[in-house]
């Protein structure tokens, strides 16, 4: 059954009780990195465990779908070209969760970009702990995703 987290905003990304960071340095150059973020449909073909992803709410939101039938709907909470790409997850059928935010990060290494990802979450005791060895997971998705995605975008 879905149900509503706690709204929260960019601050929680940096004092969230679980946070996972991930971050890669990639050949594609910041501005096209940050273009292919904002184009939530097209996440589902660089970011494998991502089934379906949609605009909602006039692009102010999305409407995610993950492997597993995990399923998020978000609101876009930093859209600060080309820098900083945020949301926080309003709506999901994850047991245990009260607030997730994400955000990406985008500075500019050489002719390329280098990424850094943060999942920002908070849940109840066992919601947390189940958190802990998903954190190798989250880091594998992450970097075969931003792998795909510069060979997407430097093809």
């Amino acid at each position: 059954m879905a149900h509503r987290l706690r709204p929260v905003g960019l601050d929680f990304v940096g004092i969230a009780p679980v946070r996972h960071v991930s971050e890669r340095e990639i050949s594609a150059p910041v501005e096209a990195v940050y273009r292919a973020l904002e184009d939530v449909p097209g996440w589902a073909a660089w970011f494998p465990r991502v089934t379906a992803a949609r605009p909602i709410d006039g692009g102010k939101g999305r409407d995610i779908r993950l492997v597993g039938g995990v399923r998020f709907r978000e609101s876009i909470i930093a859209a600060e070209a080309p820098e900083v790409y945020a949301y926080r997850v309003d709506v999901t059928n994850v047991p245990g969760v009260r607030a997730i935010a994400e955000e990406w990060r985008l500075a500019p290494a050489g002719t390329g970009t280098r990424v850094r990802w943060t999942f920002a979450t908070d849940g109840t005791a066992a919601y947390r702990l189940a958190m802990k060895p998903v954190r190798a997971a989250q880091a594998k998705a992450f970097r075969d995703a931003v792998t795909a995605l510069d060979r997407r975008l430097t093809a």
